[in-house]
């Protein structure tokens, strides 16, 4: 680990990550994003300033902390794509002792307007045009709603750059009471996860719920070495995983690049040349994906030493001594062919670090062997969101595990093998609801849903999940009991389970209405072929695709099922699929239709 200089006190609260930086490594491109086609740069000295003339018009806009309580401090909401607005907003908002509120950009009608009427939402900031039109689209159901600024130009709404005006020595007194006024132990923000009903919760995380996790994530990073080096954002804002590790990197002194948009992340590498970035494992495969892609068209000897090289990073290993021979040929695959996937990430990147879902330890072994090193974490939203995480040293990475405990936290395994959790870093609790919190809280003791143990008494192992929820590999939660419900209304599907655990998309098995089936084809004047028969024709796999579709459009694009196997049989209580009270034995459904599930994804 590099040999860190003895700065000021470390951040209590989120904004104090600012005047920590400004203190210790001011920089000239403390965030940094795309405008008109060039890269606009703020420094760390700008985006104070910005903050603060944003937080004065909030105060004068009379947003305050209220009397203290979690329910009298204002709810501030904010739906955009990543950008440097995203986190002045988020920042300003803290000072003032307000709560904010930030939600995907491709949430449904459905969630938005849940959200915003639960948290009594009095402000939104929008990224653009189409979110705005979002808002306006369930406007008159949010009485509570006052002000809506956005971020870049929308036609007849204010923009952001109203807010930040050159302040009075007045108000610039006022912004720093208010900023007194704040303590550690506040409500900061308050995220909206999907819960296992669908109906999303609010996890309240206070200023030092997340300071503690930043604090303990900048052990993992600063062992990379990224003071006054760059690192490139995509990950939404809104999900902990990158809001966290922002102020990790505020703390760490990196100047944060935002890619313009998940189309353009391969040109953003090359241009920014960042040195980390985090990510989630449904994106290392796409870059995999494409890294194949191309070698799949070169042809003779290229071709050969492409998949010699391929062929060779999949046996590498850590912490274990490799022959001389293995040693001397990944050096020749590092120059020939290794090098070239470095320079397509911008030729600086030493580390990615990726959570939020299991990541194939195939590709951990590639990647670590291509000498760009993955450091799989672990977590989740209630814990701020890092428990632990795999270091950039071979000594505290193993592969196959999440990695040795963040410091300041505990875990402990259940008699059942959950993982329960425990620091600072522990949720304030679901906002208004006592009885879901009641329900993963033993005590201080975070009841994660996961199952796992400890290898050689240090590195974490997830080995299953306790939730019924799936986790799809781009990190996304999904309930599937709502779209299995929903899916059930058309007159086609008789019986459905959603799959798609790690996998990069939602899939179903489905077992066909056959009653229903057999009436239509009389109508049609067609015979009917039969149970095992039917399953394979055009007009029924037709039949049940348009359902989909249509039922489809309810959902978030994570929770879309976008591919199905049809399933001969019906499930019952006698076949062992379905309990005594008719619910879906998932585990059983899975092992029975594995190759189905498995020719869904292949």
């Amino acid at each position: 680990m590099n040999a860190q200089i003895k700065h000021k006190a470390d951040p209590k609260r989120l904004f104090d990550f600012l005047s920590y930086q400004l203190e210790n490594f001011p920089l000239p491109d403390m965030l940094a994003a795309k405008e008109n086609g060039e890269w606009r740069k703020y420094s760390t000295r700008e985006v104070g300033e910005k903050v603060d003339q944003i937080s004065a018009s909030l105060i004068k806009m009379g947003f305050s902390e209220g009397d203290g309580s979690i329910e009298s401090r204002d709810k501030i909401g904010i739906i955009s794509q990543n950008c440097p607005e995203w986190m002045l907003a988020d920042m300003a908002i803290q000072q003032v002792g307000a709560v904010s509120v930030p939600v995907y950009p491709n949430i449904t009608n459905n969630e938005l307007k849940f959200i915003l009427q639960d948290a009594t939402v009095k402000m939104i900031f929008v990224g653009d045009t189409s979110l705005f039109g979002k808002i306006m689209e369930i406007e008159s159901e949010l009485p509570r709603l006052q002000h809506i600024y956005s971020f870049k130009t929308v036609p007849g709404i204010p923009q952001l750059t109203e807010l930040m005006q050159e302040i009075t020595p007045e108000q610039k007194l006022q912004v720093e009471e208010s900023r007194e006024k704040v303590k550690e132990t506040d409500l900061a923000t308050i995220l909206y996860t999907s819960g296992t009903t669908g109906i999303p919760k609010g996890v309240m995380l206070s200023h030092k719920n997340i300071v503690s996790n930043a604090l303990g994530a900048a052990d993992v990073i600063q062992e990379v070495g990224v003071q006054g080096k760059r690192v490139i954002s995509f990950l939404p804002l809104n999900h902990a995983f990158e809001r966290m590790a922002t102020y990790c990197q505020f703390y760490s002194g990196a100047a944060v690049y935002y890619a313009e948009s998940m189309d353009t992340i391969a040109a953003n590498l090359k241009e920014v040349k960042p040195t980390l970035f985090t990510t989630v494992p449904r994106l290392l495969e796409k870059i995999y994906e494409g890294i194949l892609a191309k070698g799949n068209e070169l042809t003779g000897v290229k071709r050969k030493i492409f998949f010699w090289a391929l062929d060779l990073a999949e046996k590498f290993e850590i912490n274990k001594p490799q022959s001389l021979t293995y040693r001397l040929q990944l050096a020749v695959a590092n120059k020939l062919i290794f090098s070239k996937w470095r320079e397509a990430l911008g030729g600086e990147v030493k580390s990615i670090i990726t959570g939020a879902a299991a990541c194939q330890v195939r590709l951990l072994r590639i990647f670590t062997a291509a000498e760009i090193v993955i450091q799989e974490g672990y977590g989740l939203t209630e814990a701020s969101p890092i428990i632990s995480g795999n270091r950039y040293s071979e000594e505290n990475r193993m592969f196959g595990t999440v990695g040795p405990l963040l410091k300041g936290v505990e875990v402990k395994i259940a008699e059942d093998g959950e993982i329960l959790c425990k620091g600072p870093n522990v949720m304030m609790g679901y906002f208004k609801r006592p009885d879901l919190t009641e329900e993963v809280m033993e005590g201080d003791w975070l009841r994660t849903g996961d199952i796992g143990e400890f290898i050689d008494g240090k590195f974490l192992k997830i080995t299953d999940r306790k939730k019924e929820l799936i986790k799809t590999s781009g990190g996304k939660y999904v309930a599937p009991q709502p779209i299995e419900n929903k899916m059930v209304e058309s007159p086609w599907i008789e019986q459905i389970m959603v799959v798609g655990e790690f996998q990069k998309f939602v899939g179903a098995l489905i077992v066909p209405a056959f009653q229903s089936l057999k009436t239509w084809y009389q109508e049609q004047e067609i015979p009917y072929p039969g149970n095992d028969k039917v399953l394979d024709t055009k007009e029924v796999r037709q039949l049940i695709s348009e359902s989909i579709k249509k039922y489809n459009l309810d959902f978030n694009p994570v929770e879309q099922i976008k591919k199905f196997r049809l399933i001969p049989n019906e499930w019952t209580i006698e076949g062992g699929e379905l309990t005594p009270t008719l619910k879906l034995k998932r585990r059983t459904i899975l092992e029975k239709y594995e190759e189905f599930i498995h020719s869904i994804y292949s």
